[in-house]
């Protein structure tokens, strides 16, 4: 197999899909002459043409408007939005329409609708480029969220999200773009430092919706996690030498409670990881999963490690950042108790 960063192994998703399915659409704003701020759909154009990859204007509400719209008339709309942080304006259209279509017409009409979008720090983009929104989208019924933490799952999953047939939120994690981040170092000069590719099939593979991976298996404490923090954990576990359990969620909604449940049942310590802010992230929703289904199998409390609550700092991104330091004083307080 050839070996992929995150940015070609989406590319690639997007080129199988177009490739496959003559009702995919590939369009967002810059994402076709240009390829997109990252490159993700560099080359696409160019080869499936201007009416199945495009520029749109910017303004993400009109931009998801007209994607929902496609959706219900029978196509497969794949859109990205530049960055996260520029997704609210989208926000009305996503909750209000896309994730209430199927519901409010009986099931008449659905919406196999994707939204792209990167996020998460790594570029010292701060409040405005290096936002973490997942817990606003898991919040909302109708909708699935996905965050890949690899290459192999990223086209996996993307693949997997443009054939569902509802709506999914798909977010890239910055810092993972250009390869698997070794997850060792809090701060670095550049994000993309220890980035190396890893191998991904060419073709078409699917990677199921709402199944969790072992990304590390161990007995002594389970970390839930997803995207960057995953490698953060696994981090934190060799240079501790705490025998943790890395679960990597990828699908956020629906969540994967069966792997989450062995997983804690077994080592009887869970630590919860993102990094997004504390207060009402989605760790909290865990914590509440973790507690209603795995109460008796619990030996200390449920540890949650997270970024600041504060708006996302320029200056001290890899500070906000939860690294591997951080990570280690969570799984040594889950094994004080």
């Amino acid at each position: 197999m050839p070996a992929m960063t995150m940015i070609q192994a989406l590319n690639s998703a997007l080129d199988v899909m177009l490739a496959k399915d003559p009702d995919v659409l590939v369009f967002g704003e810059d994402i076709g002459y240009f390829g997109g701020v990252f490159r993700v759909t560099e080359g696409l154009q160019k080869k499936h043409g201007q009416t199945r990859c495009f520029d749109s204007p910017i303004g993400e509400a009109g931009l998801v408007a007209a994607a929902i719209g496609m959706g219900a008339y029978g196509l497969r709309p794949v859109v990205e939005i530049q960055f996260a942080d520029y997704i609210y304006p989208a926000y009305d259209q996503i909750v209000s329409e896309a994730a209430r279509i199927r519901y409010r017409s009986a099931g008449e009409f659905h919406v196999p609708l994707t939204i792209r979008t990167p996020y998460g720090g790594g570029i010292y983009g701060g409040q405005t480029h290096s936002q973490s929104p997942e817990a606003l989208f898991t919040h909302v019924t109708g909708l699935k969220t996905v965050i890949p933490s690899n290459p192999y799952d990223a086209k996996g999953l993307l693949i997997s999200a443009i054939e569902d047939d509802d709506p999914v939120i798909f977010l890239e994690p910055k810092r993972l773009y250009n390869g698997p981040f070794d997850g060792h170092h809090d701060k670095a000069v550049t994000p993309w430092a220890k980035h190396k590719a890893s191998e991904v099939p060419e073709g078409h593979y699917a990677v199921p919706l709402g199944k969790a991976a072992t990304a590390r298996a161990g007995s002594a404490v389970t970390v839930l996690t997803y995207g960057t923090m995953v490698h953060v954990a696994i981090a934190a576990a060799e240079e501790t030498g705490i025998d943790a359990e890395v679960v990597d969620l990828r699908t956020l909604m629906p969540v994967d409670i069966d792997a989450i449940v062995r997983s804690v049942q077994k080592t009887g310590r869970c630590v919860v990881a993102h990094e997004a802010t504390l207060t009402s992230g989605f760790g909290a929703e865990l914590c509440a999963l973790v507690q209603e289904h795995c109460f008796w199998h619990l030996e200390a409390p449920i540890q949650r490690v997270a970024g600041w609550d504060t708006p996302y700092p320029h200056a001290f991104e890899w500070d906000y950042f939860p690294g591997p330091k951080r990570l280690a004083d969570g799984l040594k307080r889950a094994l004080e108790n």
